[in-house]
C-alpha cells in the first residue's frame, strides 16, 4: 500500500510524494509490506553506516534504557556517555578534544557557532561575532543554521526572521573552476572588508554534502584556509556532519588535506541511524578557556547527553573498528568510482561524476557542452529517484546547485557494510535508471 498525503494523520516534508510503508531491514536492504526488496544506495541521507539491523546496537540501548532511559545533562553524567567520549578522542585530531553531545545536525551547527562566539569572548574578543560561511552550502534548518547556510530556496522564506550572516564561494570546480589560491583569497578578502576584529569563526564542510553532491575543493584549498584563519584570529569549524565518521574513506574528510579545525561537528552516522545523535568536538584548552571566563557554556537541549544515544553511538563506533568500515569506505568508494565512470563517463546527460570514498554525486544537465542545466520544471531529479526507487534502489537528491533554482544533482552513499558485488548492482540499476529516464550513453568521449 501506498501512503500520501492526505491519508492518515501524518504529514510529511514531500506531501505529493506517495510512500510504501518499511517492513524490516537487514544489512544494506530494506523490505516493505509487500515484501518488495530496496538496496539502499543512500543510507537514507547518508546516515547508515553499519548496515541495518545490527543486534549489538540494539542490545546495546536496550541495556542502557533499562538501568537509566533518560537523565538530564545538569544533575547525571553516565557510564556509557563518558566511555563514548574517551574513544571518540582516540579517533578525533583535535588536542585533547571534549565533546558536547546533542540530537541533530542542525542543533550541533547551532551549538558550534554559539560556542565560537563563546570562545572569542573568552579570550578578550568581545567585538568578534560575525559567522563568515560559503554560498551552496547546508548546516540545518533551524533559523541559526539556515543563516549560514547557502541554499537560496530553503532560506528564502525566512529571510526577514534570522540575522543573515556574509558567504563566500565554495569549491564547485565543475561550474566554476578557481584554484584553492584564488578560492581562499576570497576568505581573506571577506575578513578584511568586514574587520577581522569582527570575524569570530568560518564554517564550512570538507568537502560538500547535499548541496553540490560530493564536489571537492583543489588540494591546497584547506591548507590555505587555516593558514588564513590562523592569521586573523578566526576560529575553523568543520562541519562534517554529512561527510565525516569514515564516509569518504577517512574518519574525517577534512583529513584528506591534513587540517585540523578548531571546531567539529557531525551527525548523521554518529549512531548509525539507530539514535538521534550528534556531537561537537571542541579543543580541550578552548573549552577549558570558557569555562575559567565564563564559568558555562550558554547552550543546552532537553535529551542533550543522552545515555541510550551514547550507547547507540559507542556500539556503532566499536563496529566500524571491528570491521575496519573506513578502510572498507576507501576501497569500495574506489570501486564505486570507477564503475560509474565507466557506465556513464559517455553520457550526453552526465555533466559531472564527483566524490571520495562511499560518497558520489552525479550531476545531470540538459547540454553536456554547455553544461546547462535542465529547467526544475522538468524535475529530473524527483523522475530519476522514482525510477531508480522503482528498480529496488534508493538513492538521494538535490535541487539547486547550478544557479540556486535550477541543477539536478543526485547522490550514493550505501552503508560502510557494502561489498563488491553490492557496489557492481548499485550502480548497474543507477544506470538502468538513468537510461530509462534521459535515454543511452553515446560513446562520444569526454
Amino acid at each position: 500500500m501506498l501512503y500520501k498525503h492526505p491519508h492518515g494523520n501524518v504529514f510529511y516534508r514531500s506531501m505529493n510524494h506517495p510512500r510504501p510503508k518499511i517492513a524490516y531491514s537487514q544489512g544494506i536492504y530494506l523490505y516493505d509490506e509487500s515484501g518488495k526488496r530496496y538496496i539502499d544506495g543512500s543510507g537514507g541521507p547518508l546516515v547508515i553506516n553499519v548496515g541495518h539491523g545490527r543486534a549489538e546496537i540494539v542490545e546495546a540501548m536496550t541495556r542502557q534504557a533499562q538501568l537509566a532511559a533518560y537523565v538530564h545533562a545538569t544533575m547525571f553524567t553516565s557510564e556509557p556517555l563518558e566511555a563514548y567520549a574517551a574513544a571518540l578522542a582516540e579517533v578525533t585530531p583535535l588536542p585533547e578534544p571534549r565533546f558536547y553531545f546533542l540530537s541533530s545536525g542542525s542543533e550541533v551547527v547551532e551549538g558550534a557557532i554559539k560556542l565560537a562566539r563563546q570562545i572569542q569572548m573568552a579570550r578578550g574578543e568581545e567585538r568578534r561575532h560575525v559567522v563568515l560561511s560559503r554560498w551552496n552550502s547546508y548546516h540545518g534548518m533551524t533559523l541559526g543554521a539556515l543563516a549560514v547556510s547557502g541554499r537560496p530556496g530553503l532560506r528564502s522564506p525566512y529571510l526577514d526572521m534570522f540575522q543573515d550572516t556574509p558567504h563566500i564561494p565554495s569549491p564547485y570546480l565543475y561550474r566554476f573552476p578557481m584554484s584553492g589560491e584564488q578560492l581562499a583569497g576570497r576568505l581573506e578578502e571577506a575578513i578584511v572588508a568586514l574587520g577581522a576584529e569582527n570575524v569570530a569563526a568560518l564554517i564550512a564542510e570538507p568537502m560538500s554534502g547535499a548541496s553540490l553532491g560530493a564536489a571537492q575543493p583543489p588540494d591546497d584549498y584547506w591548507p590555505r584556509v587555516r593558514a588564513i584563519c590562523d592569521r586573523y584570529g578566526v576560529l575553523l569549524i568543520a562541519d562534517e556532519v554529512l561527510v565525516g565518521f569514515g564516509r569518504t574513506g577517512k574518519m574525517w574528510a577534512l583529513e584528506h588535506w591534513q587540517t585540523v579545525p578548531d571546531i567539529l561537528v557531525t551527525s548523521k552516522g554518529t549512531a548509525g541511524g539507530y539514535f538521534p545523535l550528534g556531537f561537537i568536538a571542541a579543543k580541550g584548552a578552548d573549552v577549558e578557556q570558557v569555562r575559567v571566563a565564563l564559568g558555562d557554556f550558554n547552550h543546552g537541549g532537553t535529551f542533550s547527553h543522552h545515555a541510550v544515544g551514547a550507547a547507540a553511538g559507542l556500539a556503532t563506533l566499536r563496529i566500524m573498528q571491528r570491521e575496519k568500515l573506513v578502510a572498507n569506505s576507501a576501497a569500495m568508494g574506489a570501486l564505486m568510482g570507477e564503475l560509474l565512470h565507466e557506465a556513464l563517463d559517455d553520457h550526453p546527460h552526465v555533466g559531472d561524476i564527483r566524490g571520495r570514498g562511499l560518497f558520489w554525486g552525479l550531476e545531470l544537465v540538459q547540454d553536456r557542452s554547455t553544461k546547462e542545466p535542465f529547467p526544475r520544471k522538468e524535475g529530473i531529479t524527483h523522475r530519476l529517484t522514482t525510477r531508480a526507487f522503482d528498480l529496488g534502489l534508493v538513492i538521494y537528491h538535490s535541487l539547486g546547485c547550478a544557479d540556486g533554482v535550477n541543477g539536478d544533482v543526485v547522490m550514493l552513499g550505501p552503508p560502510l557494510i557494502v561489498d563488491e558485488a553490492q557496489v557492481r548492482e548499485i550502480v548497474a540499476i543507477l544506470a538502468e535508471a538513468i537510461r530509462l529516464e534521459l535515454g543511452a550513453p553515446t560513446g562520444a568521449q569526454r
